[in-house]
C-alpha cells in the first residue's frame, strides 16, 4: 500500500450524476452504501452490495479515486494505490 496517494491531478470538481445509483434503480437493485467518482461524478454502489458498480466503474473507466457518498463521511480511497485518507479541505457529503 502506498503512503500517499499518486492520482490527485484527476480529481476533478464533480456534480453526482445522481442522488442515488441510477443503475441500480433502473433494475430494482439494492445498495449498502454510495461512491461518488472524483473524477467524472459517477455514483455507484460500494463491494458490499450485490452489484458493486463503484469498482466496476473503475475497472471500465479506470477513475481512481472515489469518495464516500454518504453523509458525514468524508474519507477518500484511491484504488490505484489502495489507500483510504480523510481529505482536509475536500467538500463532505451532505445529503446525497
Amino acid at each position: 500500500m502506498a503512503d500517499t496517494c499518486s492520482n490527485l491531478d484527476q480529481v476533478a470538481d464533480v456534480t453526482p450524476s445522481s442522488g442515488g445509483y441510477e443503475d441500480c434503480l433502473r433494475i430494482g437493485g439494492e445498495w449498502v452504501h454510495l461512491r461518488l467518482c472524483m473524477e467524472c461524478g459517477h455514483v455507484g454502489c460500494c463491494d458490499n452490495s450485490p452489484k458493486r458498480h463503484a469498482t466496476t466503474h473503475f475497472r471500465d473507466a479506470t477513475h481512481p479515486i472515489i469518495q464516500s457518498y454518504e453523509p458525514d463521511k468524508d474519507w477518500w480511497y484511491c484504488y490505484l494505490d489502495d489507500l483510504a485518507s480523510l481529505m482536509d479541505g475536500a467538500p463532505s457529503v451532505e445529503n446525497p
